[in-house]
């Protein structure tokens, strides 16, 4: 398998990068897994957006056009022979001195991760069940979709290796706030809800399609802070950019319709139609 690093197609065998990179030393790095379908790269200005801002706060000096990407996806993906694949887009700070750097980070790595993935045919199910770790808080004002990963491997840690099963975090106040790898969604009559990026969550690029797809759909949006207790909803599902839609079967017990639920199962066709051509959810 080849990948892609500042600016060269190699063997992952072959790829290198410093002890001294900040990004493996303080964490300082950023990164947006998405998909390309059939050589597509779904809502890649989205992605792009969310990590060009993120870069700034980190002080980071790097900014990615979708030109750029689209001409670097092209050389790896034909490289590894790839029509439909899973993307990580890595940018860490790069080199630095032993200790904390205030100074703008100059010579940043770009790395570029690809794994092949079938064709999607039809929606997983998975359940859901509640964590007994809490979400942590963000490092600054809001989560960035950085290197700090260790709440989620310890919330995977506790929810296990079964692939059927997403963990729900709560937060320290009682809130339900995403999954270890999800932002969550439920219905109750005409009305979508979702967790409130005020509860801490990473504010999930299809999170923010599929508020953009339930308007179009002529949903009334409730984002806040909603707890598990008297919790009511007709349909649950969870998202992200590589699973898309994952209706939820049984959350902590509860049971659910799953992939049977009409709303899940009405948005899912409109993702499916959307992912071989959008560049951004401005676009629908």
């Amino acid at each position: 398998m080849y990948i892609f690093l500042n600016g060269q197609v190699i063997k992952k065998e072959d790829a290198m990068i410093s002890p001294f990179e900040h990004g493996f030393l303080y964490g300082l790095g950023l990164f947006e897994t998405f998909r390309v379908y059939n050589g597509h790269p779904f809502l890649l200005d989205d992605h792009l957006a969310r990590l060009n801002s993120g870069l700034e706060i980190l002080n980071i000096k790097k900014q990615l056009t979708r030109d750029d990407v689209v001409s670097y996806l092209g050389d790896l993906l034909g490289k590894n022979g790839y029509d439909n694949a899973y993307i990580r887009l890595n940018v860490s700070a790069g080199n630095g001195e032993i200790g904390l750097q205030t100074a703008e980070y100059v010579e940043p790595n770009l790395i570029i991760f690809s794994k092949p993935l079938p064709e999607v045919v039809s929606m997983s199910e998975k359940k859901a069940k509640l964590l007994k770790l809490n979400r942590n808080t963000p490092e600054g004002d809001e989560r960035l979709k950085s290197h700090h990963y260790l709440n989620n491997i310890l919330a995977k840690r506790e929810i296990g290796d079964d692939q059927s099963v997403e963990g729900i975090f709560l937060t320290r106040e009682g809130f339900i706030a995403e999954g270890v790898v999800s932002n969550i969604f439920w219905t109750k009559g005409n009305t979508l809800y979702t967790p409130s990026i005020d509860t801490g969550i990473l504010n999930g690029i299809t999170r923010r399609f599929i508020l953009k797809l339930g308007k179009k759909n002529g949903f009334e949006i409730k984002e806040g802070l909603f707890s598990t207790e008297g919790f009511d909803a007709d349909e649950i599902f969870v998202t992200n950019s590589i699973q898309e839609i994952v209706p939820v079967i049984d959350f902590n017990g509860i049971k659910f319709p799953g992939n049977k639920g009409e709303v899940v199962q009405r948005l899912y066709h409109q993702y499916r139609h959307y992912s071989g051509s959008l560049w951004s959810r401005h676009q629908i």
